[in-house]
């Protein structure tokens, strides 16, 4: 499905987001009803967890997931949006569609019914948020080996890493010290999947200037 747009504009503010995607995932029929469990924004992303029940006193039959206890299916799904010319709009997609934003929060995931299929495009979606949220959240001070050497813009690499800061303004910025050569350079959180901690102190921050680390970056 591609993108749809709201030109009406109705769409201003997260509330607004928020009670949109709560529509999206609730719609009912003769026999099924669907209803938003939960939903939880990341950048522009909103995840959903959706719950489908019987109406019907039926027993519900699924190919893609085992139901759940109460008789219910609980499955996945993600809304990319953005904003064009003041128009705010969206692009749905099932987890079983495979969809490229894996960042869904442990508390989407834990919701989801257990999938029938483990080499589903689902369980490898599931499998990507969880290996996203287990990306640790280092302190200042750390020291940090990545999985592999990360390649600079100057064409030298660093993987041994101290988690330190610089200051922009009034404003504190994450960096890292490398090891091998004390410079400072700027890391995405993918660059740190893998990673583990080598050792743990408190540390003071950088006192460089922002504009050391305007070449630095990753």
């Amino acid at each position: 499905m591609g993108w749809l747009f709201y030109t009406d504009r109705r769409v201003q503010s997260y509330a607004d987001e928020k009670a949109e995607i709560t529509r999206l995932c609730t719609f009912e029929t003769d026999t099924r009803r669907t209803t938003l469990v939960k939903a939880s924004k990341v950048g522009s992303t909103w995840y959903a967890a959706a719950k489908v029940e019987s109406l019907n006193g039926t027993s519900l039959d699924d190919r893609t997931y085992f139901i759940d206890d109460d008789g219910s299916v609980t499955f996945g799904a993600v809304f990319l949006t953005r904003v064009d010319d003041g128009c705010w709009g969206y692009k749905d997609m099932e987890e079983s569609a495979g969809p490229c934003e894996s960042r869904a929060p442990a508390s989407i995931l834990n919701l989801l019914s257990e999938l029938k299929d483990p080499d589903s495009y689902a369980h490898a979606w599931r499998q990507r948020c969880r290996d996203w949220a287990a990306i640790p959240d280092y302190s200042e001070g750390d020291k940090i080996r990545l999985v592999a050497p990360v390649i600079l813009s100057d064409g030298s690499t660093c993987q041994i890493v101290t988690a330190t800061h610089y200051r922009r303004g009034r404003q504190k910025r994450r960096c890292y010290r490398i090891e091998e050569t004390g410079g400072l350079v700027r890391l995405s959180k993918a660059s740190l999947a893998g990673s583990e901690l080598i050792s743990r102190e408190i540390a003071k921050g950088s006192a460089v200037l922002a504009e050391f680390l305007a070449g630095r970056r990753s």
